[in-house]
């Protein structure tokens, strides 16, 4: 094999270096984790004819095609340009034209769980926001990681993330409707927070307690509770696995839209690029990090330019994490 593979180039663009000299394997993100079946025979040929024939499925809901000789690497990002385009992942226009593959060395892929797409429980669709979130933010070197999930259920765990957004919406209960059976009542007790109760024959919903799962609105066999209209959101911030200090992300926005989590994340790349250690490897800090060295109020001043938040957003305005912590002592 040739020994002038640019290694850091391939790592930039998506490649990584597997223990194994000479040996690689080519990784496609899939934002939102939604994609056309025609992309699975795409990433199979290759795999077959350029790597060992294995595929491993990531946990950030991408393709990692493994065994592949590094210096076949051009021969596969011309396969995979159309995989790239298939599946919507951004790219710079020279890596493009130059068949490079995607720049892909720091900000992760924005996953989501299924979302309405499939799932009665979720709130909204999350791969649609997650590829215009992915729109917004690629290419960029800075470590972010993002995730949407549907509803409170949160089974893509966002709250490991650092933007965690959770699909919400504002239960709208017609009377007329109800018959008194209890089902909604029933079911936001056993499933959720227990916001809802009986009182003279119609439901009463507790405005602070409720959480917009929208459990009520599934359990009710007469279409008594519907969702709204418009979609809410739940903002979580700066969740965080690895070696150091992992934790929770905690509640920021509540009762928040769209567009303005949106502004919120790209907002908060001014912030990292402002404030990250000059001396973090490959430019990735941990967000967290950052804010716990600069102060909450020192993001918040970057994370709200421009934004004008709806009456009913609820913000937390002093956001404090616990979690596991470990000071070096033996």
């Amino acid at each position: 094999m040739s020994l002038d593979i640019n290694t850091k180039k391939a790592k930039k663009h998506a490649w990584r270096i597997s223990k194994e000299r000479g040996i690689g394997a080519s990784r496609i993100r899939v934002p939102g984790g939604y994609l056309d079946a025609e992309v699975l025979g795409m990433v199979q040929k290759i795999a077959r004819e350029y790597g060992n024939g294995y595929v491993h499925l990531t946990t950030r809901q991408g393709f990692e095609i493994e065994g592949i000789h590094l210096e076949d690497m051009d021969k596969v990002n011309e396969l995979l340009q159309p995989i790239i385009e298939k599946v919507g992942i951004n790219q710079n226009p020279e890596d493009k034209d130059n068949n490079n593959g995607y720049s892909a060395s720091g900000t992760r892929n924005v996953s989501a769980c299924i979302g309405n797409n499939v799932c009665p429980f979720a709130n909204y669709n999350t791969s649609k926001l997650a590829r215009r979130i992915d729109k917004e933010i690629f290419p960029n070197d800075l470590h972010f990681k993002i995730a949407c999930t549907g509803c409170a259920n949160d089974c893509a765990k966002v709250r490991m993330h650092d933007f965690g957004i959770i699909g919400m919406t504002m239960p709208q209960y017609d009377p007329d409707r109800c018959i008194s059976c209890n089902a909604c009542v029933k079911g936001c007790t056993a499933l959720s927070v227990s916001a809802l109760r009986m009182e003279n024959y119609k439901i009463v919903r507790d405005t602070e307690k409720c959480i917009g799962c929208g459990v009520c609105v599934t359990k009710c066999p007469t279409r008594a509770w519907t969702r709204s209209e418009k979609k809410y959101y739940k903002l979580t911030i700066m969740g965080r696995t690895g070696k150091k200090n992992p934790r929770l992300g905690k509640d920021f926005l509540v009762w928040a839209d769209e567009e303005n989590i949106v502004k919120i994340i790209k907002n908060t790349y001014a912030f990292v690029e402002e404030y990250i250690s000059p001396n973090a490897p490959a430019r990735k800090e941990h967000i967290g990090y950052i804010i716990d060295r600069v102060g909450f109020e020192k993001f918040k001043e970057f994370a709200l330019k421009d934004v004008e938040l709806m009456p009913e957003t609820i913000m937390n305005n002093n956001v404090y994490w616990e979690g596991i912590h470990f000071d070096n002592k033996h």
